[in-house]
Formats: C-alpha cells, structure tokens, sequence
C-alpha cells in the first residue's frame, strides 16, 4: 500500500512566497486556476450587489463610483482602467504581475458590469441591507479564494505591498493610507460614502483570515511532508 503524507489541517495551510514563475509552476495548476476565476467571478458579483444596495461602498469602490458620475463610463470599465494604472505604479516599485493580477485586472470589472446588468436596484431598505451584507460576505469569501489560488497579489494590493517593501512603512499605514487617500478622492469625486463603507472597512478583515485556511491550495513544494522527504535525500526544497 502506497503511503501518502497527510495534509495538514485547514488552519495550518500557509501562503507560499512564489516569483510569478514559481506561481505558474508550483503544481495544482487546474485547481488553482479554477478557483482564481471562481473567487474573481465571485468579487465582481459581490461589488454589483454592494453597489445596488446604494448604501456604501468600499474605498477603492467609492473612488470607481466618483470617476463614473465625472466620465459616464460603466463602473467595470473604470474598474478596468485603474486597474491596469495601478500596475503601471508597480513600475517604479519593480513588482512583477503573476497571473491572479493580470486576470484580476480584467475579469472583475466585466463581471461586475454584468452583475449590474442582472441585479435590480430595490427600493426597500428591508432588501437593500441584506443585499449589502451579503456582498460584504461575499467579498470576503472572494477575496479569500482568489487569494488562496496562489497566483499573486490584485493591483491594488500589489501596490501596498510594493510600497511596504521600498518604503519600510508597516503594512497598516501604507494600507491605511492608500484607502483613505481614494476614499478621499473618491467622496469629492462624489462616489457612494455610507454605512457600507464603515461595515467593509471594519468586516473585510477578519472576513477573509476567516476564509482563507480553508481556501488556500496546498502546494507540493510547500508541502511539509514534501520538504522533510527531500531534506531527508540531501535535496533543495526550494
């Protein structure tokens, strides 16, 4: 009988930190990227059922909202297009996308003009805040399985690592920062401020560590079981 070394629970499994090559390479790669487009099918979705509740939205949303009533572009094209200026900030910063921040890019912004096509704005505030929470939810519960697909950052969270990295500055100021910087923007601009802005702000945190054990794909490279195998032959792990 073959022996096969047991994964390790749901609230051990570890992030790797993989060059966009090691990303393409690590293994799992079906899965991976099944689960990459169904967590950015699954944001897109979320951000059209926050913004149909008219009751908030996140910052980098608010921001997207205030260039949509400035230039009557849809909000996935705006989605599209800062995205892909964020990335031209990744320059300086010498970040490299992986595949997750290219399609990331892309397919939420498409998506979420197409949730906007399907969802009907309701009038009730007894329907509008459910459909707030839940996009919160499931925001967190996106974000969680594209994140655990292992294959790189978003643009905008490539930008706050970036800016960590060549700054020096905590994780918690540059983020801090950066949000309230678009959100900022974003309210002049004359995008969506409410009381979902203040629910993301204090839910999506603990929403994704809450999902994310149970969505990050254990790679064989990162595999406990697989480094004390090749360390026991002499091997490099890496």
């Amino acid at each position: 009988m073959q022996n096969t070394v047991p994964r390790p629970p749901a609230a051990h499994r570890q992030l790797a930190d993989l060059t966009p090559r090691q990303q393409l390479s690590a293994g799992r790669t079906g899965r991976r990227v099944v689960q990459l487009f169904l967590g950015l099918i699954l944001y897109g979705w979320s951000m059209g059922m926050m913004i149909r509740s008219t009751l908030g939205l996140d910052p980098w949303d608010v921001f997207h909202d205030g260039v949509v009533g400035r230039t009557g572009l849809s909000f996935g094209t705006v989605v599209i297009l800062v995205s892909i200026l964020v990335l031209l900030l990744w320059i300086p910063l010498r970040q490299w996308p992986g595949l997750g921040t290219l399609c990331n890019a892309m397919v939420i912004g498409v998506v979420t003009d197409l949730s906007l096509a399907l969802l009907i704005q309701p009038d009730s505030l007894a329907v509008r805040l459910p459909l707030l929470v839940g996009g919160v939810v499931l925001n967190g519960l996106a974000g969680a399985l594209y994140i655990g697909s292992q294959f790189g950052a978003g643009p905008r969270d490539g930008l706050m690592t970036g800016l960590v990295r060549r700054t020096g500055r905590s994780i918690r100021l540059v983020r801090t920062g950066l949000e309230l910087s678009v959100l900022g923007i974003g309210w002049l601009l004359g995008g969506t401020v409410g009381i979902g802005t203040a629910l993301y702000a204090l839910a999506i945190g603990p929403l994704v560590q809450l999902f994310l054990p149970y969505c990050v794909v254990e790679l064989p490279e990162t595999d406990p079981g697989a480094r004390r195998d090749s360390a026991a032959r002499g091997e490099d792990d890496r």
